[in-house]
């Protein structure tokens, strides 16, 4: 169908329309004449289609409103009453995308699905959330999604619960968390970004319901709405369910949601905010420095691609200036940036973590003074080339990792778009590349350096120190504080509370009846493909290496891994092997320094880099197979180059270079400790699976808690143990690089096949050819039971064991379980009625099922949930509707599109892993199968997994020490 501009379709007005040759897209901007909501369309022949409705939502304060919001409007609405309708359908729709995401001011609602009438079925219920929610009738929605006075029996003591304030809980519990809510604050004190959109837990008690409501009925509106449609489908059909089933109910509403900008400061503000560690933790090298600066506004081109590259070139690469000068003065031990250009005023800060309160004058003079040498002498073009080279391969390549494309083309849309400008801005770069190519021959970064950091005086230095037992204490205020509103009621009033706790318990504890639930729309089995995709793995062989080839079509990108069998490594020098891997490419070798080294990997790669993995044997806990990988994606003209700086790596580098040996130890350090305050449930779960898994055990000794404890040693003992660790290096390098442990995987087309094999040889000429012995290895089978003691003021509560070691086979309809236990039980239990922001169980092809909770208030109680699983289990009993719903949710998992390159690694691990088509085409009948009675014969499997009573605690070590009978060691993770 054509569009003309101009002409109205279903009451959108055609007001541009244009074809943008970087996402080989037709765009179309509309606007609704009735209520001026605004809509663009990309069209395209991506059949992952997305819709996306957002809403400008500045807050006025940090009571986390609208957080709480973007959660509540999804708990029920006009045509869908359950009380989850996006549980309903993630349970039970193909969606290859569905979240809702609050930011500093907006929220957006997005949705993503490759069949057509489950694209429109969760379209509908999104709209109907947004519009039409069920908060205006059921309180209760604020009291679980937000905040409230909880209290079952009048004697208990009085506290707060609820799925935001704890979310928050956590979020504050991050040090990088509250450092980048803070960078805002310091920045903008005058403006909406002085607030925390998310809630500060101080803070989200303050809401009423009255503020609730106000809140929703000011911003909820579709004239204060920006809608997104992309993709394969019919937008004239879209536009008219769009208009005749919402927007034409509304008349046009003058909304107020601009966004004051912050007047300029004459001069650097300073500031100093404590974050908490516990008790038992040292204070030194904890404080964390930085350097902030308001750099223009968002709808500056020059500002959002130019200064997002400068961050990368001075404090990301391996070679980055500032960062170098920076590690190399010894005031901290890890530094990196940020560039926030997702706001009005972008913001653009300089971090030195590990530091301390008195380095900050010399930490700024270092910044300045690198800054103006730099500005002075000119920046090294090769890393400026390097730099660019990288953007410029990512947008190309176009591989958005999880999100489909299109919410990223909403995403860039909306850095504009919210503020005015248009839409198209940031989807469109090939003006913006074109014109910091030109760095490469001007001053363009030097001068961007001069105008938005050193003569900008808009910007503040943070420091952010660690203070013992601040959560502790902050806690005990508020329970002081709780306890003495408590005794100021009345015997009424603190019925009422009861009452009102006990209201919403039952309201979460009752399930929705069937004729509620048959209103959330639904597929059927018939829409659902009964074949599995073919992931196939060409085996070939070429100058006696095994190459694992994947045909792919992609853009003249060859994605190659070079995987090195790894059971020569002696089980004892397991941890040295993996440091191996973390510094490799990252040392000087013979012929580069390792600054030019970098220039060299970013002028002529995607990227590069070293990873150690194990694969675990499919169905068979006892075996894996442990690899040293190094993966590069180069376009398919770079192959060459690509071949020669990989030899040099692999037969080059040296080790001789103790002060970049320690910085980078420290710098893994860093990133491993960020890791555990912000991915607890990640950490409990491989802790947890090491205890009873070989490859899982192999896992933490390559990457896990092992491994960071291994490092903390050569840390701490630097000077005796730097020799050692020298000496294992050079003797693991020496090991490892053996032609007979090569196997090559590669994912293009046969012209990036036919030039990786004209080019092979200079790779496999420098490897050892000696025979290798490979060596067994013993993980015995411990039950730690562990708390791992941090400042955080949540838990991450993980409990689990291997089945097939209790003779047990993994089938398909295990999937499916998976599915009910996450959205129903764990929901259910661990989340709605437990306060914990989310609750999962793993189960794997491996034998491991293991329960884990996220940002969770309880320990003990959560454990409970998971101990009475096997209850709910056998009691299972559903309709026929609702045993579908709940495949097809599995299904979905199953059918996540892939990149080129992502396709390429599934199937080569699957390969490894051996994993064959026809076993994934039985798990996939076995799910389409799946009976009532198969979930309940899972009973005694949960029952068995959990009465083994293997548990691993993440979390606040206060709530530890009080559980401490249910663990068997605890231990203060970052002492």
């Amino acid at each position: 169908m054509d569009f003309k501009l101009g002409n109205n379709y279903h009451g959108f007005i055609l007001k541009e329309e244009e074809y943008i040759k970087e996402v080989n897209s037709k765009a179309r901007i509309f606007e609704h004449e009735k209520t001026k909501a605004k809509l663009l369309h990309m069209e395209n022949e991506d059949s992952n289609k997305v819709f996306s409705i957002g809403f400008k939502t500045p807050p006025t304060d940090s009571t986390g409103v609208m957080h709480i919001l973007e959660h509540s409007v999804l708990c029920g609405s006009r045509k869908f009453p359950t009380k989850e309708p996006f549980v309903e359908l993630v349970k039970g729709s193909l969606n290859t995308f569905l979240n809702a995401m609050t930011y500093s001011d907006k929220t957006i609602y997005p949705i993503a699905s490759q069949n057509d009438k489950d694209f429109f079925n969760l379209m509908d219920v999104y709209l109907d959330a947004v519009f039409y929610p069920n908060i205006y009738k059921t309180k209760e929605i604020l009291m679980q999604e937000g905040w409230h006075y909880d209290l079952e029996n009048k004697e208990e003591e009085l506290t707060y619960k609820g799925v935001v304030y704890n979310e928050m809980k956590g979020a504050f519990s991050s040090p990088e968390g509250i450092l980048m809510r803070k960078i805002q604050e310091t920045l903008f004190p005058d403006n909406t970004y002085s607030n925390e959109s998310g809630g500060d837990p101080k803070y989200i008690p303050d809401l009423t319901y009255e503020q609730f409501i106000d809140t929703h009925k000011r911003y909820y509106h579709p004239s204060n709405s920006y809608i997104f449609l992309y993709g394969n489908g019919d937008l004239d059909k879209m536009l008219a369910f769009i208009n005749e089933n919402y927007l034409q109910n509304f008349d046009y509403k003058e909304i107020d949601t601009t966004i004051k900008p912050q007047e300029k400061y004459k001069s650097m503000k300073e500031i100093s905010y404590p974050y908490s560690i516990s008790e038992e933790d040292e204070e030194a090298d904890k404080t964390f420095l930085t350097l902030n600066f308001v750099t223009g506004r968002s709808t500056d081109e020059e500002v959002y691609m130019d200064l997002n590259i400068l961050e990368y070139l001075l404090l990301e690469t391996e070679g980055a200036p500032l960062k170098k000068a920076i590690l190399d003065s010894g005031i901290a031990k890890d530094v990196f940036g940020s560039f926030d250009n997702g706001i009005l005023q972008p913001t653009f800060s300089i971090i030195a973590k590990n530091s301390e309160v008195n380095k900050k004058d010399e930490f700024k003079k270092i910044v300045f003074d690198t800054l103006k040498k730099l500005v002075d002498e000119g920046i090294d073009k090769k890393l400026i080339e390097g730099c660019i080279n990288v953007f410029e391969f990512r947008l190309r390549e176009s591989d958005t990792g999880d999100y489909p494309k299109g919410l990223v083309y909403y995403m860039n849309a909306m850095d504009s778009w919210l503020y005015g400008g248009d839409p198209l801005m940031y989807i469109k770069y090939e003006k913006a590349i074109e014109n910091v190519k030109k760095a490469l021959t001007t001053n363009h970064f030097e001068n961007l350096i001069e105008k938005y950091i050193l003569n900008n005086t808009h910007s503040s230095m943070l420091i952010l120190s660690p203070q013992k037992g601040l959560s502790e204490n902050e806690d005990s205020e508020l329970k002081k504080k709780l306890e003495k509103y408590k005794s100021s009621l009345s015997d009424e009033e603190i019925a009422k509370i009861v009452d009102d706790t006990k209201s919403l318990i039952l309201r979460q504890s009752t399930p929705d009846s069937q004729e509620v639930l048959e209103t959330i729309p639904m597929l059927s089995l018939d829409d659902i493909g009964k074949e599995v995709d073919d992931l196939i793995v060409e085996e070939l062989k070429y100058d006696n290496i095994e190459l694992l080839y994947h045909k792919e079509f992609t853009s003249n990108i060859a994605y190659l891994n070079f995987m090195f069998y790894a059971k020569c490594i002696d089980e004892k020098d397991i941890s040295y092997f993996s440091l191996l891997g973390s510094l490799l490419g990252k040392v000087s070798t013979k012929t580069y320094d390792y600054k030019d080294l970098s220039n060299e990997i970013l002028i002529n790669t995607g990227n590069l880099y070293f990873k150690n993995q194990v694969y675990a044997k499919d169905k068979d806990n006892s075996k894996f197979y442990p690899f040293l990988e190094l993966h590069t994606k180069v376009m398919d003209d770079k192959i060459e180059n690509a071949m020669n700086i990989i030899s040099d790596i692999i037969k080059n580098s040296i080790f001789e270079d103790e002060k970049r040996i320690r910085e980078l130890i420290r710098e893994l350090i860093s990133r491993i400790e960020m890791n555990i305050m912000q991915s607890g449930h990640q950490v409990a779960v491989d802790r947890l699976s090491s205890y009873f898994s070989p490859s899982s055990a192999y896992a933490e000794k390559i990457f896990g808690y092992d491994y960071y404890e291994f490092l903390k040693n050569i840390e701490n003992n630097f000077e005796t143990e730097i020799k050692v660790v020298k000496a294992k290096l050079y003797e693991l390098q020496k090991l490892i690089f053996n032609k007979n442990n090569l196997t090559i995987a590669v994912t293009g087309e046969d012209k990036e096949l036919e030039l990786l094999k004209a080019n092979i040889k200079k790779v496999t000429d420098v490897l050892l050819t000696d025979t290798v012995e490979n060596k067994e290895y013993k993980f015995i089978e411990n039950q730690k039971n562990e708390g791992l003691m941090t400042s955080a003021n949540v838990q991450y509560v993980a409990k689990g064991y291997n089945f097939t070691k209790l003779n047990y086979e993994y089938s398909g309809s295990m999937l499916v379980l998976k599915t009910i236990l996450g959205y129903d039980y764990l929901w259910n239990r661990v989340r709605v009625q437990g306060g914990a922001y989310g609750a999962m169980v793993n189960i794997t092809r491996a034998g491991n099922m293991v329960f884990v909770s996220y940002r969770d208030p309880n320990l003990a109680k959560t454990l409970d949930a998971y101990n009475e699983a096997s209850s709910f289990v056998k009691d299972f009993n559903v309709s026929d509707r609702e045993m579908t719903k709940y495949i097809i949710g599995t299904v979905s998992n199953l059918d996540y599109p892939l990149s080129p390159s992502a396709k390429g690694e599934k199937a080569v691990t699957m390969y490894i892993r051996g994993i064959t088509k026809s076993d994934r085409q039985k798990e996939r009948e076995q799910v389409l199968s799946t009976k009532v009675e198969n979930i309940e014969s899972y009973s005694k499997v949960v029952q068995d997994v959990m009465d083994k009573d293997f548990i691993a605690v993440v979390g606040n070590e206060k709530m530890l020490k009080e559980n401490k009978n249910i663990l068997k060691q605890l231990v203060n993770v970052f002492n």
